[in-house]
């Protein structure tokens, strides 16, 4: 197994929850492997020994009988290649169905239909036919109306499980959810009752014992066959049996008078003519031969019986299996059936191989399983990897394993492809799962090929192509057909998954019986550990198929987590043709090409709009590459004003289709082109304007999700006015809002103080004269707080408000003067910016323009007022505009940085607001 990932530091390994069923397994096997053992001793015993050593002295009608059918079962069991063969046929269900491998799947079908029928048949055959001695009893009529009512009774549940479309509804109104339980309940029943009546059908005074016993053992072989499937009781009771039935006759069977000391040993007669030996003859050639058979035969029971104690222990199994169901995440029919097979492939390494084999595991049987030919295997082997990756630590041992196997990687790429086939449709859905759980830590480097596979998910989804009909050529009942096609398999996928199996079978007799018990002493002893007893042998139920289990949800999750993991994956992304158009298809709610549901639309626009959050987010040249390409798309900017203007859309939708114009916003004639598109201004403003209002019911304020939208918008809002006339005059004249009285309210709020200053720097800046009266007043109300707030700001917000200061003089200069002479605040005021000066020597990409935006504000004090030049000379202002000069970086030219990349180009160039600024210093 993998070590040190899923294991804390200083701890040990952590159990895996499949420990305890590999212990058990080992138990089994090791049992099952000293009963060969003693099988391959007796076998070399019987060759060497005694068939090879005493071919005549081996009395004809029982010992040399009996030793050559121990001999040739032995045999069978030894020479079989690696002993796979005799183990599947001899040691239990695990292997049973290997031995149907090459049989037509048609020809499987009808065995596991008509084997109850045959057993029924054969059990009860000896009762009424005529030609044997228990017809002539009394009561041989009620025995055959006994056998009719059991033949019939099997015969009607056969049909039932026949595929016929009434039958399959008859059935249904009958018996509904628990048919699968009756059935059971009923062959059950049958079985028993065939086999009662079998052992009051022999008349012992008529038949000889050994007659009835040969019987009763066929009959009970055939049980265990129609049960079970094997051979493996008959044949360890065979090995029982036979030396029991020799180990008293022996001693008298192979009497010997020969004396070690004086006894004179007669001529031995010719092998032709030497009678059986027997009585009180002297034989020196068979001397040793009864204590040869003791041997042999003791080493045949003990096989015997180990192969019966592994049969019994076996009977336990179940004990560890369901704690692994429990307590390993599986859940349903299917979860039972996964581990099931778990218990069968670690048995066969165990037997195959070492009894301690070190890699049994549920990572390598789900690697194994998805690495075989056998479409149901495979099934099996991606639902275990899904279950295993819902839970450490062996979600991370399987990961690492995972992405080391190419053969595994490969098969599961491949699987994206299968569609429509018995269980490939689900195969599909849960390979879709799995590498979304991959993608999460994944190079697209290391896995070719996965973004182009993965884009195959996102064409799912009922489409019907809209063509101009001046350009349409397609026929019309080809295309009726392919739609049917594509709708029987996507209700397929539903409903492969989506129904319930028969697990739900026993939590519905347990919750029932929960239910009487706990309904009369729910505090009592004895319900306690009922209710403990019966959670533990419940199975948890698998749940329907989820909006959530959509392949194109799936497979946008699975581009988005390449994306978060690593940038390099993004060029690939990029690179990808149609991947940006297929999922703009997925942003709108009034696609009129699909036959998804409303939830379904939600969840599938949600999920669009999350990814593009993502990949518009990308920082470097391949983000800019990115936003360029998902902005070209014509009906973009379309959907997103839908989904802001939809009331039923959740906050988080709407907030992150206002992320997304907020990141497309950074390019200039996206600015432009957003501007255009009226509604998303207005809807954006609605958004981060609208108060946050308390809950009626619990008096709090809403969600953080709100919180979130509102502020989002507003970054949005944002940069739609950064540096755009149009967009500043759009906002300023929207009805409905005092737009500049709202945003001087809320740069008291610390949530949205950044970009509601950033918002009324932009339109002071752009939309000064559109400013009226009730305008100037509000910001003349704010003067004072803003030099307030620049004296104890830092970083990103102290550049935001220097800049705004530097506006609202140029507004309203008087008011501004009149507050900046207040309270010895000038002073204060402007040794704080000489000393951010000093502090910015070296500009960061979190504020590259603070340097540029305190040149600004400074040549403004030092314009309108002359006094304000003394002030900054007595803080050195000369010698700090030296340094800024020596140390002035092509990174001050741009607003924005994302990652290394600068955005926004700034306006004048930093030397020549240095300039400027010196020249104001010198004039005295």
């Amino acid at each position: 197994m993998a070590q040190s990932s899923g294991v804390a530091p200083g701890q040990g390994e952590v159990a895996t929850p499949e420990r305890r069923l590999n212990c058990f397994v080992r138990s089994v096997a090791l049992i099952e492997r000293l009963g060969n053992a003693l099988g391959t001793l007796a076998f070399t015993w019987a060759t060497v020994v005694l068939l090879g050593g005493y071919p005549t002295g081996l009395r004809g009608n029982d010992d040399f009988w009996f030793a050559t059918t121990i001999f040739f079962l032995e045999a069978f069991r030894m020479f079989s290649r690696d002993n796979r063969t005799d183990y599947r046929l001899f040691f239990g269900t695990r292997g049973a169905p290997k031995l149907l491998a090459r049989i037509p799947l048609w020809l499987r079908r009808a065995i596991s239909l008509w084997s109850p029928v045959v057993a029924i048949s054969l059990l009860l055959a000896p009762s009424v036919v005529p030609q044997l001695p228990a017809y002539h009893s009394g009561n041989y009529m009620i025995r055959r109306i006994v056998y009719a009512v059991l033949l019939a009774v099997v015969l009607l549940v056969t049909v039932s499980r026949m595929r016929f479309a009434g039958i399959i509804r008859l059935v249904n109104i009958i018996l509904g959810r628990k048919q699968e339980f009756w059935r059971h309940v009923v062959l059950n029943l049958c079985m028993i009752g065939a086999i009662v009546m079998t052992a009051f059908s022999f008349n012992s005074y008529d038949w000889d014992w050994y007659v009835a016993l040969i019987m009763i053992a066929v009959e009970a072989s055939t049980i265990v066959l129609a049960s079970f499937g094997n051979f493996q009781i008959p044949a360890a009771v065979l090995r029982v049996v036979l030396p029991l039935m020799r180990f008293k006759p022996m001693s008298s069977d192979y009497k010997n008078n020969c004396k070690e000391d004086n006894a004179t040993p007669s001529p031995a007669p010719s092998p032709a003519l030497a009678p059986a030996p027997s009585g009180d003859v002297c034989n020196p050639s068979i001397i040793n031969l009864a204590p040869s058979l003791y041997i042999f035969y003791g080493m045949v029971l003990g096989q015997g019986a180990l192969y019966l104690m592994a049969c019994v222990v076996e009977i336990f199994s179940f004990i560890p299996r369901r704690f692994l169901i429990r307590h390993g995440g599986f859940k349903g029919q299917s979860g039972v059936e996964s581990v099931d097979l778990y218990y069968s492939y670690a048995l066969e390494k165990c037997m195959e191989r070492n009894v301690l084999a070190p890699k049994i595991s549920l990572c390598n049987f789900a690697i194994d399983y998805l690495n075989s030919d056998s479409t149901k295997r495979q099934l099996h082997g991606i639902r275990t990897a899904h279950t295993i990756l819902q839970r450490d630590p062996t979600r991370t041992r399987l990961l690492v394993k995972l992405k080391a196997s190419t053969e595994t990687m490969t098969r599961l790429l491949r699987m994206l492809h299968w569609t429509g086939q018995e269980n490939q449709t689900t195969i599909r859905l849960f390979a879709a799962k799995v590498i979304d759980e991959l993608a999460k830590s994944l190079l697209v480097v290391n896995s070719p090929g996965i973004v182009q596979n993965v884009s195959l998910l996102l064409d799912w989804g009922n489409q019907h192509k809209r063509v101009n009909p001046l350009l349409d050529d397609t026929d019309e009942e080809e295309e009726q057909q392919n739609d049917l096609f594509v709708n029987v398999t996507g209700n397929r996928t539903e409903r492969g998954d989506a129904a319930g199996d028969s697990g739900y079978l026993l939590e519905t007799q347990e919750s029932s019986t929960q239910q009487i018990g706990t309904s009369n002493k729910k505090n009592s002893w004895i319900s306690r550990q009922w209710r403990q007893v019966s959670e533990f042998w419940s199975i948890p139920q698998e749940g329907p198929l989820t909006e959530q289990d959509l392949l194109p949800v799936i497979g946008m999750s699975i581009i988005e987590s390449l994306a978060t993991y690593d940038q390099s994956n993004c060029a690939e992304i990029s690179s990808a043709g149609d991947l940006i158009r297929k999922i703009t298809r997925f942003t709108s709610f009034c696609r009129t090409d699909t036959n998804y549901t409303d939830a379904e639309k939600k969840v599938l626009v949600h999920s669009s709009l999350k990814l593009f959050y993502r990949l518009t987010s990308i920082d470097g040249e391949i983000g800019i590459t990115l936003r360029h390409k998902i902005s070209k798309h014509p009906f973009l900017l379309r959907n997103l004003s839908e989904v802001l203007g939809d009331i039923t859309s959740n906050y988080e939708t709407r907030k992150v289709a206002s992320g997304i114009i907020r990141n497309l916003a950074i390019d200039a004639s996206m600015r432009l082109a957003i501007g255009h598109v009226q509604k998303i201004i207005t809807r954006l403003m609605h958004a981060f304007l609208t108060p946050d209002e308390p809950s009626s019911s619990t008096g709090a304020t809403v969600s953080h999700s709100r919180e979130a939208l509102r502020k989002v918008a507003g970054q949005a809002l944002a940069m739609l006015a950064i540096g755009n006339v149009g967009n500043c005059l759009a906002m300023l004249r929207q009805t409905g809002y005092s737009f500049i009285e709202e945003l001087t309210t809320m740069v008291h709020v610390e949530r949205y103080r950044c970009v509601a200053a950033s918002l009324l720097r932009s339109v002071c800046m752009h939309a000064r004269p559109e400013l009226n009266e009730t305008d100037l007043r509000q910001l003349s109300y704010i003067s004072r707080m803003v030099l307030e707030r620049i004296l104890c700001a830092e970083g990103q917000e102290l550049e935001i408000f220097i800049g705004l200061s530097s506006h609202i003089y140029e507004a309203i200069p008087e008011e501004f003067a009149r507050d900046f002479e207040y309270g010895h605040i000038k002073e204060r005021f402007v040794k704080r910016l000489v000393d951010a000066l000093n502090a910015n020597m070296e500009p960061i990409a979190n504020c590259p323009g603070i340097r540029r935006v305190i040149l600004e504000q400074a040549i403004r004090l030092m314009k309108q007022d002359p006094s304000n030049v003394n002030c900054f000379r007595n803080l050195r202002m000369i010698e700090v505009l030296s340094r800024v000069e020596e140390t002035i970086s092509e990174a001050e030219n741009y607003t924005i940085f994302m990652g290394d990349v600068g955005l926004m180009e700034a306006g004048e160039p930093l030397s020549s607001l240095v300039a400027r600024a010196k020249q104001l210093l010198d004039v005295r």
